[in-house]
């Protein structure tokens, strides 16, 4: 058995789809992020960084494993499932998920805090960062015109890039123009396990669904993890159904 501490954001969701993905029993401990429940001393003993998500493996003397592209190499590696074991392709699924973890989920995350949580709007930082967003989203699009995954077969680089993609309208980023993009974004928000994932736990907004209004409440709640220096959730189906 293993327990999942996390919140519906982006990081926290790439755990559970995997979990999902890979059958493993798990229970999940859902943190309140604004109460700050990341903070506190006995979950700082499983995550010094004080952020979601983590996995305690109770199969393994209670191993604790903090950050989410670390968790998702270690349940690959656990199970020998959505990680090749050769050399070379194990490199190119490592390539495409230090790609999300260096580049898509800090670029996005900026472009959520300039875009959607500053109660003031510095243009040329929304600029700077959306604009980032979209190179690096190109970046995606050419690859996945020639390839139906990012690294071969569906793996843990899919699953860590996008639960960062479908929430490109959280950042202000329209995903249209990268068709080849849009098509893996549908064909993996299509597998029962990912649908399954994204619901542990459910996001508490969908822009879709809630429209612009209770987008802003959302943020105008979730500002003050911004203020406190901790980052804000973008609601999980930010841009899902776009």
């Amino acid at each position: 058995m293993i327990t999942l501490y996390t919140a519906a954001t982006p990081n926290g969701h790439k755990i559970s789809i995997a979990l999902e993905e890979l059958g493993l029993p798990y229970r999940l401990e859902v943190l309140d992020l604004q109460r700050g429940d990341q903070k506190r001393p006995e979950y700082l003993a499983i995550c010094p960084n004080g952020r979601i998500p983590a996995i305690v493996d109770h199969e393994e003397d209670d191993f604790a494993v903090f950050e989410s592209g670390a968790i998702l190499v270690y349940l690959a590696e656990k199970t020998g499932r959505l990680m090749p074991s050769e050399r070379k392709g194990r490199s190119r699924v490592l390539q495409w998920l230090m790609f999300q973890m260096g580049g898509i989920g800090p670029m996005m995350g900026q472009a959520n805090v300039f875009y959607r949580y500053f109660p003031e709007k510095i243009q040329p930082a929304i600029d700077r960062y959306q604009g980032e967003v979209r190179r690096l989203f190109g970046v995606l699009d050419a690859h996945l015109a020639q390839h139906e995954y990012l690294a071969g077969d569906y793996s843990i680089a899919d699953i860590a890039n996008w639960a960062w993609v479908r929430t490109h309208r959280w950042s202000g980023v329209e995903i249209e123009p990268f068709v080849h993009l849009k098509r893996w974004r549908d064909a993996i928000r299509a597998r029962p396990a990912v649908q399954r994932g994204i619901e542990r736990p459910p996001s508490k907004i969908d822009l879709t669904r809630d429209g612009d209004e209770a987008a802003r409440r959302f943020a105008e709640e979730a500002r003050t993890l911004v203020e406190m220096g901790r980052p804000a959730p973008p609601p999980a189906d930010a841009g899902a159904r776009a």
